[in-house]
């Protein structure tokens, strides 16, 4: 890493400005890239393992029996991850069970809000293929983020004209404050050029972690840039075709390294140390690529061999094995659901989740005689981990 005063080229500026009735300093980044440019050379072999791990994870992508069924997990976990960071009590299980109407009456603000996380989401995957990332793209997810939920009064879709700050009960007391509005549009603009900018003395890996620095510290948003901030390293990987499918989600590492994050951000901003910063980030990319291979090679495993039970042992096994294709992708699921998605009679479904329970494939959760609801729990359990509260 360069020394200390060779840095300053890299350091912002700070603006006095008024916010509730007090004066604060707020910071605006310089352009990317940095000035003096990342020194790579202490960073080549956690670059390397996380191109390994990508490239590992990118192939399990091909293998799986059933890669959309994994991404549609996948991405709901993420979901939920990245919006535990934010504060919400929501589960895997919770968002499950809403998506599959097995809970009654209104769903919880925590559900919606990661339910808006998934649309957004998948909203951003597809409309890559039309339009590049950039600033149309991410006001437009941001308006699907906080579609109806508590964001919903924070001008959804509309970047902000007002001052926010991170940490503390007010802007005095906060441990960041964001470059003032009039400073945001500038600091955006140059966020866009670089991201399109040709930089080909620049890994794809290391452009992902300045620009999701420089977004989380322009802050553009009164609310939601964290959730769209960490969504956009994986967008950027598929638009760069590092990765074919959108399957790397690095909220359950920075969640359980919260305290990390969040100091070698601020330590981008106070000194420049993007060397540090990136260190913290390949090593993320790695362990989660590797975490994400693991649990594919595992969910593969598990369909496989249930399904091979129930070919072998189940009574009338062409509905049943319907059911439990269903059950890959609603792990909780009432027999009326499953009659209306299958096509299937009522006495057939009952009959057919009667041989997934004697099986020991799937349980009963209610201990009700009515609507009652039946989970794929080994299933479940793979996917939750690091998701529970």
């Amino acid at each position: 890493m360069p020394e200390t005063s060779e840095l300053e080229g890299r350091l912002g500026k700070f603006v006095e400005t008024s916010v509730a009735g007090e004066r604060v300093r707020a910071f605006v980044p310089p352009p990317l890239p940095p000035v003096p440019p990342i020194d790579l050379s202490n960073l080549v072999t956690r670059l390397s393992a996380a191109e390994r791990a990508l490239g590992r994870l990118d192939g399990v992508s091909v293998l799986l029996p059933n890669k959309e069924l994994f991404l549609y997990m996948y991405v709901r976990k993420e979901a939920v991850l990245s919006s535990q960071i934010e504060g919400t009590q929501s589960t895997l299980s919770d968002l499950l069970r809403f998506e599959t109407e097995a809970i009654a009456g209104a769903p919880l603000d925590d559900i919606k809000e990661v339910s808006n996380y998934v649309d957004a989401m998948m909203y951003g995957i597809e409309r890559m293929t039309t339009l590049p990332i950039s600033l149309r793209l991410i006001r437009e997810m941001h308006g699907r983020l906080l579609d109806n939920g508590r964001g919903a009064t924070q001008n959804p879709g509309e970047f902000r004209r007002s001052q926010n700050w991170i940490g503390g009960t007010r802007p005095g007391n906060a441990m960041f404050v964001p470059p003032p509005p009039d400073e945001v549009m500038g600091c955006l603009g140059d966020w866009e050029r670089f991201l399109h900018s040709d930089t080909q003395e620049i890994p794809p890996l290391i452009k992902a972690g300045l620009f999701h620095v420089q977004f989380e510290t322009i802050h553009p948003f009164l609310d939601g840039n964290g959730r769209l901030g960490r969504l956009l390293i994986t967008l950027f990987l598929c638009a760069e075709g590092v990765l074919r499918q959108p399957l790397l989600y690095l909220s359950l590492y920075l969640k359980s390294h919260r305290s990390d994050y969040y100091r070698l951000l601020q330590e981008v901003r106070e000194r420049g140390a993007w060397e540090a910063w990136l260190e913290f980030f390949l090593d993320g990319v790695a362990e989660t690529a590797n975490q994400a291979f693991e649990t594919a090679n595992r969910i593969a495993s598990l369909l496989e061999k249930d399904r091979e039970r129930i070919v072998a042992e189940a009574e009338r096994a062409g509905s049943v094995l319907q059911i439990y294709d269903l059950m890959r992708t609603h792990p909780f699921l009432t027999a009326t659901k499953a009659a209306e998605q299958c096509g299937l009679t009522m006495p057939t479904v009952n009959a057919a989740l009667r041989q997934l329970q004697r099986l020991g494939l799937v349980e009963e959760i209610t201990g009700r005689k009515r609507d009652r609801v039946f989970a794929y729990q080994a299933y479940l359990d793979i996917l939750s981990e690091g998701a529970e509260q």
